[in-house]
């Protein structure tokens, strides 16, 4: 898929104030500083699409973005930043269940790992959580720049093999970095795929 055009539409506090046209919606997702922001930018080819920023958090509202005028790229707030409070914690929770389980246009979640790093129980917790509740989402693995290169796969084939252990059967993954594009083709033909069957 070539993306001729990506345009911030809206910011909003809950998934019933979201734009309402109806286009299909891929949402990402991913604890705080996971490279959500750079992620949609490298996939974008828009350099500030998303506000990138050195700290942890900084998304606090569903953020839509058109693509080719015909779906949205959706941008969800971090999950499990301990930093904020208990009361801005549980905001940003129930935003984010409303938005996942309650939002009929969403088509995959997109769901972002640090491949750096061994499976963390609260990305293992909400998994399991999409999984209980049906949610059609694929794991997208982060930064594998930051890793040599004979190292990316094996850290991949960790984490899922940790998934193995409670599910029958595994979402799609992709390996990506921002930095060097890596993944960008596969992870843009997939939706592609998706919308043409929709």
């Amino acid at each position: 898929m070539k993306i001729t055009s990506a345009t911030y539409i809206s910011s909003h506090p809950r998934q019933d104030l979201c734009p309402t046209d109806g286009r299909p919606e891929y949402a990402f997702i991913g604890r705080s500083n996971v490279g959500k922001s750079s992620l949609i930018n490298a996939l974008t080819q828009r350099r500030n699409l998303a506000l990138t920023s050195s700290t942890p958090g900084k998304t606090m509202c569903i953020n839509h973005f058109l693509i080719n005028e015909q779906w949205y790229l959706v941008d969800l707030p971090g999950y499990g930043y301990a930093q904020r409070g208990l009361k801005e914690r549980e905001k940003l929770k129930n935003m984010i269940i409303h938005y996942v389980l309650d939002r009929e246009p969403l088509i995959c979640l997109f769901v972002l790992i640090d491949i750096r790093h061994d499976p963390q129980k609260v990305d293992l917790a909400f998994l399991h959580f999409l999984g209980s509740n049906g949610v059609p989402f694929a794991i997208v693995f982060t930064k594998a720049d930051k890793l040599s290169p004979n190292k990316v796969k094996p850290a991949a084939k960790k984490y899922l093999e940790t998934l193995k252990e409670e599910w029958e059967e595994l979402p799609p993954f992709f390996i990506t970095s921002a930095t060097n594009k890596l993944g960008r083709e596969e992870l843009l033909d997939y939706i592609d795929h998706i919308n043409k069957n929709l």
